[in-house]
């Protein structure tokens, strides 16, 4: 499953649907992070959740993973607590690596719309063509939904200088839309991790 495929689903999606920004999934409880931690902690070990966290920040996870460990012990009480404590912090930690705030963790089973599920789907059973299917639908629908109203405002009176400026606003949104899918097409996947000069929000 290529990268770049996740990465122009949600960029497609992002401009279909008018989004400001992608939907976080990653400090969801049912979300890859939390997961990863649910498993380092059954298994006692602390790899499958290092690989979320930059290289830099591996011996805070490592500390916190310990702790947990040793509180969980404690009984079905210490054991929620300290579960939660450990989700917090490594997602926690993730967001900041990928530049970004930490608002707290999300309730399992929120709605992500439907690029993120198809995304994930197409990971678990490596196939692709469903999400491209989705994706296809989706753009060609943006497409004709934009030209169609380019084409509605074309022809206005040349003294309507308001209907003039309709028309532009039409024809401004379609090319913007189609240069923003093209661009995400194709310009190259970026890493999970931004470099510093690239971290915003």
């Amino acid at each position: 499953m290529s990268t770049r495929w996740l990465a122009l689903a949600s960029a497609a999606f992002i401009v279909v649907l008018g989004s400001p920004a992608p939907v976080p999934h990653c400090d969801g409880l049912d979300g890859p992070v939390v997961k990863a931690a649910q498993h380092a902690l059954e298994s006692g070990d602390v790899r499958p959740i290092l690989i979320w966290v930059q290289p830099q920040d591996e011996n805070e996870v490592r500390k916190a993973f310990e702790a947990t460990l040793r509180v969980r012990s404690g009984g079905a009480p210490a054991k929620e607590f300290a579960d939660r404590f450990f989700f917090e912090t490594v997602v926690r930690i993730h967001r900041a690596g990928e530049g970004a705030p930490y608002t707290g963790l999300e309730p399992a089973g929120r709605d992500l719309g439907p690029a993120i599920p198809a995304a994930d789907q197409a990971v678990a059973d490596g196939d692709v063509e469903p999400l491209l299917k989705l994706v296809h639908a989706a753009i060609e629908r943006g497409m004709r939904e934009r030209l169609e109203a380019v084409l509605h405002r074309k022809a206005y009176p040349p003294d309507d200088v308001a209907a003039g400026r309709e028309y532009v606003k039409s024809y401004v949104e379609f090319v913007h839309y189609v240069e923003k899918i093209h661009d995400d097409a194709a310009a190259p996947a970026h890493g999970h991790f931004p470099d510093h000069a690239e971290r915003h929000e």
